[in-house]
């Protein structure tokens, strides 16, 4: 569907010859809103003040750098040639939220270990905020014109314009050509995790299982949205996109490592700290 129509500034802020992308602005307000949400839900806990803050000092940086570098590997044959400084410009957008989840749950497990305080137990408290944060943060990609699906034909066209407000409809006419929102697609999935994470954790779970459905519903998602894009990182030497592939394998583990902890008394405890009854 061709289409012709003005586009967002990606620049928020020009400071002198310095640019403040709306991109870092829309990462960061996700990033901000969840650490909130996240410290008041483990003072509600009783926790050690400032447990989530420290987390995420060290977390946030180590997340984008994992996301980067994960993106970097499978896309290298667009930094090779170029200027090297462009391999560390992710405010062009190019982060892979595999890499970051990586790099976050890396980041607990050691600072889990360090403060002696259950990973499980962070890793639940810190899951509504992941999504929310992923939520918000699509919109980053809206900002830059990335991430979208293919184009879209005219009858779907027509539909998106009795219910989409025109700046994304205008945001997705790219070089005369109208594309599939996904990021859209995928920000509205995240935020019916994040709702379902909600509810879930009022039921008191046992403990691990919010992260764990988490990443479960999260990749249930991904793995269809991902199939309409069009910047899908692919598995070298195949078409089978990584994200894809790794969804499914993750959604596998999840479910396994579920099983396992409730067959071996793993999952011992509920979310709120209390020890599971044991049936007599």
């Amino acid at each position: 569907m061709s289409c012709s129509a003005p586009v967002l500034d990606r620049v928020f802020l020009q400071i002198g010859p310095l640019p403040i992308y709306w991109y870092g602005v829309i990462i960061a307000t996700g990033a901000f809103l969840g650490l909130y949400l996240a410290t008041r839900e483990s003072d509600r806990l009783g926790l050690k003040k400032d447990l989530m803050v420290d987390l995420v000092v060290f977390a946030i940086p180590i997340s984008i750098l994992f996301a980067r570098i994960y993106y970097v590997i499978f896309e290298w044959d667009r930094y090779v040639g170029g200027p090297w400084w462009d391999v560390f410009a992710v405010w062009e957008g190019g982060i892979a939220i595999h890499g970051a989840l990586i790099g976050a749950v890396l980041t607990a497990v050691i600072y889990a270990r360090v403060q002696k305080v259950s990973f499980w137990q962070l890793a639940d408290i810190a899951a509504p905020s992941l999504i929310l944060g992923q939520a918000i943060g699509r919109w980053g990609n809206f900002m830059n014109q990335e991430a979208h699906g293919g184009p879209i034909s005219e009858a779907t066209y027509n539909s998106f314009h009795t219910y989409l407000p025109d700046f994304i409809m205008n945001q997705m006419c790219i070089e005369g050509v109208m594309y599939h929102p996904t990021f859209l697609y995928e920000s509205f999935w995240n935020v019916l995790v994040f709702i379902f994470l909600l509810v879930l954790r009022r039921k008191n779970p046992l403990r691990g299982e919010v992260f764990l459905s988490y990443v479960i519903a999260y990749s249930i998602g991904r793995f269809f949205v991902e199939g309409m894009r069009t910047d899908s990182l692919y598995i070298p030497g195949t078409e089978i996109r990584m994200a894809q592939f790794i969804s499914v394998a993750l959604i596998l583990v999840m479910v396994a490592i579920i099983v396992y902890r409730r067959k071996k008394g793993l999952a011992n405890r509920h979310y709120d700290g209390k020890k599971v009854k044991k049936k007599k």
